[in-house]
């Protein structure tokens, strides 16, 4: 399987991820009526509904990992075939992270009351950001995909009181230290 297949594979991951979350009862786009590049406004009813925001780093985040991931445990695959089971990874993370029983976890532990869940467009934006960083890694040397990594999560914390990692910390295990210390943004 060359890229390019693995490619198309992906992209039909995708449609179908995309399909499947519409039937679940995610809104298509942001109910306030149109699409936006980027939303940068965290606390606000319109986050995880446009395209990018200050989750996407993250999401590149992860193509940088499953590319590492899919490297050590698929060597012998090619690239195409580890694109592919990434891109799936990603898009079951979509659908289990859009789920009733998710979303109330979030508004439980974490500070984001106002998150309803992401819209389909983007959950579909989430998965090309994360076939970014997957790409990204593929052509950096290994230093740099760290080191942007690095960039992303510093920035998100700085900025947002949040990333990747406390959001993995606050889903598995919720520290009221933590939502604290975001709220007081």
């Amino acid at each position: 399987m060359t890229f390019s297949k693995g490619f198309y594979l992906s992209l039909a991951v995708t449609a179908l991820a995309a399909i499947t979350l519409f039937v679940m009862g995610r809104e298509l786009i942001c109910t306030c009526g149109y699409v936006k590049l980027w939303h940068g406004v965290v606390f606000s009813s319109e986050n995880s509904q446009h395209l990018s925001d200050w989750y996407t780093p993250s999401h590149i985040i992860h193509g940088l990992v499953f590319y590492a991931i899919t490297s050590f445990v698929l060597s012998r695959s090619a690239i195409g075939w580890r694109l592919a089971a990434a891109t799936v990874v990603e898009c079951a993370w979509e659908i289990l992270e859009n789920t009733d029983r998710v979303i109330q976890h979030y508004r439980e532990v974490t500070i984001s009351l106002d998150y309803f869940g992401d819209s389909v467009i983007n959950s579909v934006a989430d998965v090309g950001a994360m076939m970014f960083g997957f790409w990204l890694a593929s052509r950096l040397p290994v230093w740099a995909s760290i080191g942007l990594a690095v960039v992303f999560e510093t920035l998100t914390l700085w900025i947002i009181r949040d990333g990747l990692i406390l959001n993995v910390v606050m889903l598995v295990w919720p520290l009221e230290a933590i939502k604290t210390w975001q709220s007081a943004l």
